[in-house]
C-alpha cells in the first residue's frame, strides 16, 4: 500500500535503511531466529516418528495340545496379528514388538483396539496450537514480541524435557498439548518479530530461508541414530538452551514500541541497531519521528483485539481470504507429513526426502516473491501442489503396477508445492496487517491452519481404508487457495502500515494515483 511521504510508515522505513539496511544487527538477529528453528521443528514433527508403527507379533497365550498341534510347524507369534486364528482358543493378549525403534506405539502398545490413539495424540497437540495462536497474537501485540517469542521458547524446552517422565499416554498426550501451546507461541510470533526490523526488499528473504526444512530433514537423520522416542524429546531440550540467551541479546521491535507510543524506548533501539550496523544515528528521522508522534492524534494505551479487524470491512475481507488458504496450508502440510509412513521404503529416508525436497523451492519463492509478487507466488505453488496431491490420490484409488514409486514421486511433488505456497503465504500475511494489530491477525491465521493440521492425522488414519481420500481432499484445499491468493490485494514493494486507519487512507490514496506515479513509488519502495 502506498504510504504518504510524511507518514509514519515511510519514515519507519527509512530508518532501517538509516541504520544500515541488511547490516550487521539484522544478520545476527537472522542467525539467533533460525537458529530457534530447530527447537519448533523437532517439537513439531515427533508424532512423525513417535507416532510411527514399528513392527509386531501377537504372541498367543493359555493354547492347547490341539491348537499346538493344529499351527504345527507354524510360530506361536503372528505378525501384525490382533487375534489368533479362529480355530484356535488361545488369545493375543501379549505382544512384542520389533527393537529397530522405540516408539509412542511399542511404548503404550497402541495397536489394535488402541490403533486410533497415537492419531488422536497428534490432535491434541494441533489442538494446544489451536488455543495458543490467538493467545499469543493477543501477547504479541498487547505486552510485545520479545517477551511472547522468548517464552515460546522456554514453553517448549521445560515441556519436551517433561514429556520424557510420561507413564502412560494420557499424560504423553497432556504434554503435547503443552508442546503445540508452545509451537503455536513461537509460529505466531516468528515472522513479524523478524520483519520487523529488515528493509522492504529482504523481507521475502525471511520466509525463503529453508530453516525448517533443513531442520525436518536433520531430525530424520536423529530420529534414525536414536530411534527413541524419549531420547528425541532430551535432543530437543537440549539444543533449545542456547538460544534462550537471545533473550539479552534481541531487543523489542521497534516498529511495536513506536506503535504503541513508547517512542524513548524505540529511539534507544534505533539508536543500538545503528551502532551495530557502524552507522551514525539517524538524527533526523529520530526528530521527525518525534515530530510526526507528537502531532498525530495517538491513542495512548489503546489495546487492539480481533474485534478491529472484525470492524474493518477491508481486514475483514482479507482475513476470511487469509486464514482460509491456512486452513488449507495447515492440512496439506501435516497429512503429507504425517503420512509419511504409508510411503513405500524406509521411514527414516522418506522422512528425509520429503523435508529435504522443500529447501530448492522455498528458495525459489525468495526469487519468485520479489519478481511476479506475492498473490502470484502463492498461486503457482499452490496449483503444483493441487496436481501432486490428485495424481497421488488417483493412483491409490486405481492401484497400478509400479504404483508405489509413482506415489512417492507425486507425493513429494505435493509436499514441495505446498510448502512453498505456505512459505510464501507468511510473507504475504505479514504484510497484509498494520503493526496494531499484525500478531492478532497473523496468530488467527495460525490457529486455522491449525484446524487443518487437527483433521489430518485423522484422515492419515481413514486413508488407510480408504484409498486416495487423504491426497483428493489436500488437492481440493490446495485448489481453492490458489484462487483466493489471487484475490487479495498485492503488497510486494509495500511499506509496513502501522495502523488501521493509515492503511485505509493510504489504500484509497494509492488507488487514485496515475500509472506513472505508481510505478515511481513501486520502484522507490523495492529500496
Amino acid at each position: 500500500m502506498w504510504m504518504p511521504m510524511d507518514s509514519i510508515n515511510d519514515l519507519l522505513e527509512d530508518i532501517v535503511r538509516e541504520c544500515g539496511g541488511m547490516g550487521k544487527f539484522q544478520w545476527i538477529l537472522l542467525a539467533i531466529m533460525f537458529g530457534t528453528k530447530v527447537t519448533v521443528t523437532w517439537s513439531m514433527l515427533m508424532m512423525t516418528f513417535g507416532g510411527a508403527t514399528p513392527d509386531w507379533w501377537c504372541n498367543i497365550q493359555n493354547m492347547t495340545s490341539s491348537d499346538v498341534n493344529t499351527l504345527g510347524n507354524h510360530s506361536t507369534a503372528l505378525l501384525k496379528q490382533c487375534a489368533p486364528p479362529i480355530n484356535i482358543s488361545g488369545s493375543c493378549d501379549a505382544r512384542s514388538f520389533s527393537s529397530d525403534k522405540n516408539t509412542l506405539v511399542s511404548e503404550f502398545e497402541l495397536v489394535c483396539d488402541r490403533d486410533w490413539i497415537s492419531s488422536t495424540i497428534t490432535t491434541i497437540q494441533m489442538a494446544g496450537l489451536l488455543v495458543s495462536s490467538p493467545v499469543a497474537g493477543q501477547m504479541a501485540d498487547s505486552l510485545g514480541r520479545k517477551p511472547t517469542f522468548f517464552l515460546s521458547l522456554v514453553v517448549l524446552a521445560v515441556c519436551n524435557l517433561a514429556a520424557t517422565f510420561s507413564v502412560n499416554w494420557g499424560m504423553f498426550a497432556g504434554m503435547r498439548f503443552l508442546i503445540g501451546f508452545g509451537c503455536g507461541m513461537y509460529l505466531t510470533t516468528f515472522y513479524s518479530f523478524m520483519q520487523e526490523f529488515v528493509p522492504t526488499r529482504w523481507r521475502s528473504m525471511t520466509a525463503a530461508v529453508p530453516g525448517w526444512a533443513v531442520f525436518a530433514a536433520l531430525y530424520g537423520l536423529v530420529a534414525w541414530w536414536l530411534h527413541d522416542w524419549v531420547y528425541l524429546h532430551y535432543a530437543t531440550a537440549v539444543v533449545t538452551a542456547p538460544f534462550l540467551l537471545g533473550f539479552f541479546i534481541l531487543p523489542e521491535s521497534f516498529r511495536w514500541l513506536v506503535s504503541n507510543n513508547k517512542i524513548l524506548e524505540a529511539e534507544n533501539v534505533i539508536k543500538h541497531i545503528a551502532k551495530i550496523n557502524g552507522r551514525p544515528v539517524p538524527k533526523a528521522c529520530i526528530e521527525k519521528l518525534n515530530s510526526l508522534t507528537k502531532s498525530k492524534e495517538q491513542t495512548v494505551g489503546k489495546t487492539h483485539t480481533l474485534l478491529d479487524i472484525l470492524k474493518n470491512r477491508s481486514l475483514l475481507k482479507k482475513s476470511f481470504l487469509i486464514w482460509s488458504s491456512w486452513l488449507a496450508c495447515g492440512y496439506g502440510y501435516y497429512a503429507i507429513s504425517f503420512g509419511v509412513e504409508q510411503l513405500s521404503g524406509s521411514l527414516y529416508l522418506n522422512m528425509f526426502l520429503l523435508s529435504i525436497v522443500e529447501i530448492p523451492a522455498l528458495l525459489l519463492t525468495w526469487y519468485m516473491n520479489n519478481c511476479i509478487g506475492r498473490r502470484w507466488t502463492c498461486f503457482v505453488f499452490f496449483i503444483l501442489a493441487t496436481v501432486g496431491g490428485a495424481v497421488v490420490g488417483t493412483i491409490q484409488v486405481i492401484d497400478p503396477p509400479k504404483s508405489a514409486e509413482i506415489i512417492n514421486i507425486a507425493a513429494l511433488i505435493s509436499k514441495m508445492g505446498v510448502s512453498a505456497a505456505w512459505g510464501a503465504l507468511i510473507i504475504f500475511s505479514n504484510e497484509s496487517y498494520p503493526t496494531v494489530v499484525r500478531n492478532i491477525g497473523y496468530g488467527w491465521a495460525n490457529s486455522s491452519s491449525r484446524i487443518g493440521a487437527m483433521v489430518a492425522p485423522q484422515l492419515v488414519h481413514v486413508s488407510e481404508h480408504i484409498p486416495g481420500v487423504m491426497y483428493y481432499i489436500c488437492s481440493g484445499c490446495m485448489l481453492y487457495s490458489a484462487v483466493f491468493c489471487v484475490l487479495l490485494p498485492e503488497t510486494k514493494g509495500r511499506a509496513l502500515e502501522n495502523s488501521i486507519d493509515e492503511q485505509t487512507n493510504n489504500r484509497s490514496l494509492y488507488t487514485e494515483m496515475d500509472p506513472a506515479q505508481k510505478y515511481k513509488l513501486d520502484e522507490k519502495q523495492k529500496y
